[in-house]
């Protein structure tokens, strides 16, 4: 018998007034006009070093509303909708969970009976992104959805067998000048907004000499800081003009690593050092397009202690303080990578990054650790372990991302 979802009975309404075209709209709005990043689109065109568009951005179709379902109520605010969530509801809404890409059963269970506010879809089948699948899977969820991928070109793309072979970044670099790349990001981006997605893991900011087939390697723009921010902006500013969320990866610096996170425990250069090249990149992006961060799992002298970055509160201190950004912050998958999974169990794992200042806590290995996961956040909020005033601060900022609210 299917469980009975309170959080869908609770934001009834709200489901009549979501559909899957609306909330990538107001995502794309969000993006594009948040005040926060106090730049204009003068400002990002001299950035990324391209030239403003003659004529708006190609955007794509929304899929057409159902006729019984109204317009969304416009004046909810943020802070109405996390006070009407329970405890657990407002856990799992800040959580991003790997489902099966092959067909609807799983994502719409996480999202629709779980009420998880994110899924991810990885490797390279494509069943849910095609024939409007996703669309079903955005109105099983009370609250709007994010749906991810990792799309950055190359050797790591996700919807190339549908829309076509992107470059890896290095090559865009090498061949392509920023106003074609910004051009591309675009394009691709609509393509994803078009199949349901909402989120793009990209682009990589990682500064590295790397041989292309390294772990960064060909998925960096280069060697150069100034390289790197000027491409990694434009393919940025690209995804926010269709209404996909970008993602810069892997702060604060994974590319002078000394070796693969995925398969083990690895260490970056000094704080002092990583300041003069590897952050670099991540000011002048997040200056000059609104994105998120993902954090990545590296160790590093002068700021972890020991302990790898996504669960260190000292990196969240470094990228709100110092970098002065209020934007979302999501985890390198925590079940998936050896360098956090050989260390702590995944609920421990969660529970650790989002106790540090993770606003997005992901994994990619499924489901079937949700209840487990949601159980012992709970326990911790219960408890003191993990504040509600921080679980708050971090829904609002997911809600406000990705449409649900006004404020």
């Amino acid at each position: 018998m299917p469980k009975t979802n309170p959080l869908r009975t609770r934001f009834a309404a709200v489901l009549l007034a979501v559909t899957a075209g609306a909330a990538l709209a107001l995502l794309g709005a969000q993006l594009a006009s948040d005040p926060v990043s106090g730049s204009s689109s003068a400002q990002r065109d001299e950035a990324t070093g391209t030239t403003p568009p003659s004529e708006p951005p190609r955007q794509s179709s929304a899929p057409p509303e159902k006729a019984d379902k109204p317009d969304k109520p416009t004046g909810k605010t943020c802070a109405a909708i996390v006070e009407s969530l329970s405890p657990r509801q407002r856990l799992a809404q800040i959580l991003m969970v790997g489902v099966d890409p092959t067909s609807a059963d799983s994502a719409t269970k996480v999202a629709g009976e779980e009420g998880i506010g994110g899924i991810f879809l990885g490797g390279n089948e494509t069943g849910l992104l095609v024939d409007d699948k996703l669309a079903g899977v955005h109105d099983a969820a009370a609250l709007p959805l994010a749906v991810s991928v990792d799309d950055e070109g190359g050797r790591v793309q996700r919807v190339d067998e549908l829309d076509g072979d992107v470059p890896s970044a290095r090559e865009m670099a090498r061949t392509m000048s920023v106003a074609e790349v910004h051009r591309l990001a675009r394009e691709r981006g609509a393509a994803l907004r078009e199949r349901g997605v909402t989120i793009d893991f990209a682009p990589v900011v990682d500064v590295t000499t790397q041989p292309d087939e390294d772990v960064i390697g060909d998925r960096s723009f280069g060697a150069d800081p100034a390289v790197v921010s000027k491409y990694a902006a434009a393919f940025a500013q690209g995804l926010q003009e269709s209404g996909v969320l970008p993602v810069v990866k892997h702060f604060p610096g994974h590319g002078r690593a000394s070796g693969d996170s995925h398969v083990a425990t690895v260490s970056t250069p000094a704080l002092a050092e990583l300041r003069k090249v590897d952050l670099l990149p991540y000011q002048k992006v997040l200056r000059s397009t609104r994105a998120a961060v993902m954090v990545g799992h590296m160790s590093v002298p002068g700021l972890t202690n020991g302990v790898p970055a996504t669960l260190s509160p000292a990196t969240y201190r470094l990228l709100r303080g110092e970098l002065a950004f209020d934007g979302i912050t999501i985890t390198d998958d925590l079940g998936g990578m050896q360098a956090v999974s050989d260390r702590y169990p995944l609920p421990k794992a969660v529970l650790a990054s989002l106790t540090a200042g993770a606003d997005i806590a992901f994994w990619s290995s499924g489901e079937q650790h949700v209840d487990e996961v949601l159980d012992t956040l709970e326990q911790a909020v219960s408890d003191g372990t993990l504040r509600p005033e921080r679980v708050s601060d971090s829904l609002t900022r997911v809600l406000r991302a990705k449409g649900a609210c006004s404020a």
